[in-house]
């Protein structure tokens, strides 16, 4: 399912982009070239590699009320620009702080997560984060957990 939506996607961007030259449109012809470009990018093997250092981080014990981050580094070990096109938290108290710009071939990035305890409950907790980008690898899980004590 993921598959065929990330498929049509891809193609819908592809499309809303294709631009002719001579202002004319053809409509089924763009559909072809952007799903023949759509499958070359997704096949090629020198796309974009999202690569993290580490994926699942312990934050330790987080005083009730404060406010802790960590930054998920990352580097593109492809060879064409990475685009982080999302991230994602499973819940308000997590918030990821993407780059906003392309991370160019072989070079590193950070993805900054911050974690507000103010509210939570006394105990371990995990959040998941999703990242989506034009990497082959082009959905990522990270996650961040730790155990929220009292001040």
């Amino acid at each position: 399912m993921k598959k065929i939506l990330l498929v049509a996607l891809t193609a819908l961007a592809f499309a809303s982009c294709q631009q002719k030259t001579d202002g004319t449109s053809t409509g089924s012809d763009s559909t072809v070239v952007a799903a023949q470009t759509m499958n070359t990018d997704t096949l090629n093997p020198g796309g974009p590699v999202l690569n993290f250092a580490v994926e699942n981080y312990n934050l330790g014990k987080v005083k009730r009320g404060e406010s802790v981050s960590y930054s998920f580094k990352f580097k593109n070990t492809g060879r064409i620009p990475l685009i982080i096109k999302e991230a994602v938290a499973m819940c308000g108290c997590t918030v990821p702080e993407p780059p906003k710009e392309p991370i160019q071939p072989g070079a590193s990035s950070e993805l900054k997560v911050v974690f507000d305890s103010t509210g939570k409950p006394v105990g371990e907790f995990k959040k998941g984060i999703t990242v989506t980008s034009n990497a082959l690898n082009s959905t990522v899980q990270l996650l961040i957990t730790g155990e929220i004590i009292e001040k």
